[in-house]
């Protein structure tokens, strides 16, 4: 009996907007990992509920990131409808080596001249919020192009924003990154299946 009352004084302290955020997020990453085009909507939905989210909370580069998320589904939601006349769906492609090589180089780069930045205002944890944000850019546009990888990289910082955002008392948020990190697995396997019947 407790343990509902305890639950029921935590429900009361969650924002609806974070509500909001946390299910159009959920199913978006779902859909994606199911390789469905609907994730798209869902996943434009929750962004700009978390530009509100990250701005209250002081988390700029999330903020900033929510923005940038905001024209990656867009241009993700075109992408995935223009698939090629022989296919039913947009192909699963591979990393290349030179993406890698310059997916790290960016990642480096961006966290310490916007840590550096983050630093001299009143945003928390400013390099580890670049640094996730610099992989999310990453994983982004990884995803908008039907790149496998771009779970493995979700999965990693999935791990690192569970983390900040409990940190932070986004217990929802946090809740949610949790989920996205055993969503990101299942989309890296169900990709990993569709990419080995393209090649068969």
């Amino acid at each position: 009996m407790q343990i509902m009352h305890i639950l029921q004084g935590w429900w009361v302290h969650q924002s609806w907007l974070e509500i909001v955020g946390v299910i159009t997020g959920l199913l978006c990453v779902y859909l994606a990992a199911k390789n469905k085009i609907l994730n798209w909507p869902f996943a434009i939905i929750s962004v700009g509920t978390y530009i509100f989210i990250f701005f209250n909370s002081h988390l700029y580069a999330d903020m900033g990131l929510q923005v940038y998320f905001m024209a990656m589904n867009i241009y993700g939601w075109y992408y995935w409808s223009h698939k090629p006349v022989n296919e039913k769906k947009t192909p699963v492609v591979l990393m290349t080596q030179k993406e890698i090589i310059l997916s790290i180089i960016a990642v480096v780069i961006f966290t310490f001249f916007l840590g550096t930045v983050l630093k001299y205002t009143p945003a928390s944890y400013p390099y580890i919020d670049s640094f996730c944000a610099a992989c999310s850019l990453i994983a982004q546009v990884l995803l908008a192009r039907k790149v496998l990888e771009n779970w493995l990289i979700w999965v990693f910082v999935d791990v690192i924003y569970v983390g900040v955002y409990i940190f932070k008392g986004l217990d929802l948020t946090a809740l949610m990154y949790a989920i996205y990190v055993a969503i990101a697995l299942m989309g890296y396997i169900d990709w990993k299946k569709d990419y080995k019947k393209q090649v068969i």
